[in-house]
């Protein structure tokens, strides 16, 4: 066999094996566990959440970042905890 032979042999043979190959988890059915903004906002509104942007200085935002990665939990989570208590503080 000539060595351009070998080369097709080995290209179908990689073809076959990626053609056998199961699916990747994001290609599959966990693709559909992934909620699109639209459902995620129906969600968010079921639970009373309204979205409220801000401006805030880039080290205020790290330091949340990281105080609610170290305690488990969400950002959101941490600025809602945040702001109750400062609320309840300056009243």
């Amino acid at each position: 066999m000539k060595k351009t032979d070998l080369e097709k042999n080995k290209a179908l043979k990689i073809m076959g094996q990626m053609r056998q190959a199961p699916l990747p988890g994001r290609f599959g059915a966990a693709a559909g566990a992934v909620l699109d903004r639209r459902e995620q906002r129906k969600i968010d509104q079921a639970q009373g959440l309204v979205p409220f942007a801000v401006k805030l200085n880039g080290d205020l935002v790290k330091q949340l970042q990281a105080q609610a990665e170290q305690e488990g939990i969400s950002l959101n989570d941490l600025v809602d905890r945040v702001l109750r208590s400062g609320l309840a503080g300056s009243a």
